[in-house]
Protein backbone atom coordinates (compact mmCIF):
# COMPACT_ATOMS: atom_id res chain seq x y z
CA UNK A 1 0.00 0.00 0.00
CA UNK A 2 1.24 3.19 -0.87
CA UNK A 3 1.95 6.00 2.06
CA UNK A 4 2.80 9.60 1.52
CA UNK A 5 6.09 11.02 3.50
CA UNK A 6 6.09 14.20 4.47
CA UNK A 7 8.64 16.24 6.93
CA UNK A 8 9.08 20.05 7.82
CA UNK A 9 12.41 19.94 8.15
CA UNK A 10 12.59 19.63 4.24
CA UNK A 11 11.36 22.38 2.05
CA UNK A 12 7.62 21.46 0.63
CA UNK A 13 6.10 20.65 -2.52
CA UNK A 14 6.22 23.17 -5.11
CA UNK A 15 4.03 21.23 -7.52
CA UNK A 16 1.44 18.46 -7.44
CA UNK A 17 3.43 15.60 -6.07
CA UNK A 18 4.72 14.42 -2.15
CA UNK A 19 8.25 14.85 -0.75
CA UNK A 20 8.28 11.19 -0.56
CA UNK A 21 6.61 8.02 -1.06
CA UNK A 22 6.99 4.40 0.18
CA UNK A 23 5.32 0.55 0.23
CA UNK A 24 6.95 -0.09 3.19
CA UNK A 25 9.62 -1.90 1.13
CA UNK A 26 11.24 1.09 -0.54
CA UNK A 27 10.98 4.67 -0.49
CA UNK A 28 11.27 7.35 -3.43
CA UNK A 29 11.98 11.13 -2.88
CA UNK A 30 10.74 13.45 -5.41
CA UNK A 31 13.48 15.16 -7.00
CA UNK A 32 15.08 17.79 -3.92
CA UNK A 33 16.21 21.42 -5.23
CA UNK A 34 18.91 22.99 -3.05
CA UNK A 35 16.06 24.97 -0.64
CA UNK A 36 15.86 25.44 2.56
CA UNK A 37 12.87 24.08 4.83
CA UNK A 38 12.21 27.29 5.16
CA UNK A 39 11.46 27.95 1.60
CA UNK A 40 14.81 29.81 0.42
CA UNK A 41 16.10 28.62 -2.60
CA UNK A 42 20.19 28.79 -3.14
CA UNK A 43 20.42 29.15 -7.02
CA UNK A 44 23.39 31.49 -6.22
CA UNK A 45 24.95 29.45 -4.35
CA UNK A 46 27.78 27.20 -5.80
CA UNK A 47 26.67 23.97 -7.33
CA UNK A 48 28.91 22.29 -4.34
CA UNK A 49 26.43 24.15 -1.47
CA UNK A 50 23.58 23.05 -3.42
CA UNK A 51 24.30 19.75 -3.91
CA UNK A 52 24.60 19.57 0.33
CA UNK A 53 21.40 21.15 0.63
CA UNK A 54 20.11 19.05 -1.72
CA UNK A 55 21.23 15.90 -0.42
CA UNK A 56 20.45 17.42 3.23
CA UNK A 57 16.86 17.62 2.18
CA UNK A 58 16.98 14.08 1.10
CA UNK A 59 18.42 13.15 5.00
CA UNK A 60 15.91 15.06 6.07
CA UNK A 61 13.28 13.00 4.88
CA UNK A 62 15.02 9.40 5.05
CA UNK A 63 14.76 10.28 8.97
CA UNK A 64 11.31 11.19 8.82
CA UNK A 65 11.40 7.39 8.40
CA UNK A 66 13.74 6.89 10.83
CA UNK A 67 16.19 5.72 7.88
CA UNK A 68 20.12 6.86 6.89
CA UNK A 69 21.66 7.54 3.97
CA UNK A 70 23.16 4.38 4.10
CA UNK A 71 19.96 3.00 3.62
CA UNK A 72 19.82 4.73 0.16
CA UNK A 73 20.34 2.11 -2.93
CA UNK A 74 20.10 4.08 -6.11
CA UNK A 75 20.46 8.23 -6.60
CA UNK A 76 19.98 10.33 -9.70
CA UNK A 77 21.56 13.53 -10.24
CA UNK A 78 19.97 16.31 -12.51
CA UNK A 79 22.53 18.70 -13.30
CA UNK A 80 22.21 21.73 -15.79
CA UNK A 81 26.00 21.86 -17.04
CA UNK A 82 27.49 18.67 -16.84
CA UNK A 83 30.85 20.91 -16.63
CA UNK A 84 29.87 21.03 -12.69
CA UNK A 85 30.08 16.98 -12.13
CA UNK A 86 33.84 17.38 -10.14
CA UNK A 87 32.57 20.23 -7.45
CA UNK A 88 29.13 18.11 -7.50
CA UNK A 89 31.01 14.49 -6.75
CA UNK A 90 33.32 16.37 -4.50
CA UNK A 91 30.22 17.50 -2.20
CA UNK A 92 28.72 13.96 -2.94
CA UNK A 93 31.00 11.79 -1.55
CA UNK A 94 30.93 13.59 1.92
CA UNK A 95 27.75 11.93 1.95
CA UNK A 96 28.49 8.74 1.02
CA UNK A 97 31.70 7.98 2.10
CA UNK A 98 30.98 3.92 2.94
CA UNK A 99 29.77 1.84 0.72
CA UNK A 100 27.94 4.42 -2.09
CA UNK A 101 24.68 3.80 -3.87
CA UNK A 102 24.37 3.34 -6.94
CA UNK A 103 23.92 6.74 -8.90
CA UNK A 104 22.99 8.34 -12.30
CA UNK A 105 24.18 12.02 -13.21
CA UNK A 106 22.57 13.30 -16.34
CA UNK A 107 22.64 17.04 -17.81
CA UNK A 108 19.20 18.68 -18.58
CA UNK A 109 18.28 21.33 -20.34
CA UNK A 110 16.92 23.03 -16.82
CA UNK A 111 16.60 22.25 -13.84
CA UNK A 112 13.31 23.85 -11.95
CA UNK A 113 13.51 27.29 -10.35
CA UNK A 114 16.78 27.96 -12.05
CA UNK A 115 18.85 25.27 -9.44
CA UNK A 116 21.77 24.09 -10.98
CA UNK A 117 21.18 20.87 -9.23
CA UNK A 118 17.95 18.48 -7.89
CA UNK A 119 18.53 15.32 -6.31
CA UNK A 120 16.31 12.45 -6.09
CA UNK A 121 17.14 8.96 -4.11
CA UNK A 122 15.60 5.36 -3.73
CA UNK A 123 15.76 3.73 -0.28
CA UNK A 124 15.49 0.96 0.86
CA UNK A 125 13.27 0.67 4.39
CA UNK A 126 13.84 -2.97 5.49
Amino acid sequence: MKRVISTESAPTAVGAYSQATTDGNVLFTAGQLPMTADGELLDDESVAVQTEQSLSNVAAILEQEGLEMTDVLKVTVFLDDIEDFEEMNDAYSTFFEEEPPARSAIEVANVPKGAAIEIEAIATTD
